[in-house]
């Protein structure tokens, strides 16, 4: 079975901002893995953290010299500054005890087959703002986390595209591509209408 890097959705108002990259990870500074850049098979670098989870598994199985397919949490102040999180490397033969010559993998083609591409984001929030001059908005995100006292509980993500204000406070799932440092949208679908009346 293919594991599939960003998992069906569980819950109809599912909050997440998920994508893969495929590029090559290169640390700030031997010593500290943790933080660095990621650059993509352009030549386009984005800054970039390695969570907990991820971080034992690039120690372990990661050749920086190679590239690979990140999960990634994308983080951005406004279009042009794009931060992201990774949260897993994507390598369904090494990583997940296939038996496979994982040289021969044609991965692009296994993404296609679960309808995924590279640059590829799925984010699922609450359009909370439209600027229509300059074709961009911002969708809410909230976390599913427990803990009552985390800070980055929510976070809005800023998207370039054209959404109608009509929508402010839907429920949307957005297809979403990497241009650079900007999260561009290819495509929506509204889940819930008016949130406000919820809260």
């Amino acid at each position: 079975m293919l594991k599939n890097p960003i998992p069906k959705v569980t819950n109809k108002l599912q909050f997440r901002a998920i994508g893969i990259i495929n590029g090559k990870y290169i640390p700030d500074d031997c010593q500290q893995l943790n933080r660095g850049v990621l650059i993509d098979n352009k030549g386009e670098k984005v800054e970039t953290v390695i969570l907990g989870k991820a971080l034992s598994l690039l120690k372990k199985h990661i050749d920086l010299k190679k590239s690979y397919f990140w999960i990634v949490y994308p983080k951005n102040k406004n279009t042009q500054i794009l931060h992201l999180q990774v949260a897993g490397i994507w390598d369904p033969y090494n990583l997940n005890n296939f038996s496979n010559n994982s040289s021969k993998t044609d991965f692009p083609k296994l993404l296609d087959e679960l309808d995924l591409k590279d640059n590829y984001f799925s984010v699922r929030g609450e359009l909370v703002f439209v600027n229509i001059k300059k074709k961009e908005f911002v969708i809410k995100i909230c976390s599913a986390s427990k803990l009552k006292n985390l800070k980055n509980k929510n976070f809005k993500l800023i998207i370039k595209g054209d959404l109608s204000i009509e929508l402010l406070n839907n429920f949307l799932s957005l297809d979403v591509i990497r241009d650079r440092n900007s999260l561009k949208l290819i495509n929506y679908e509204v889940i819930e209408k008016d949130l406000s009346e919820h809260n």
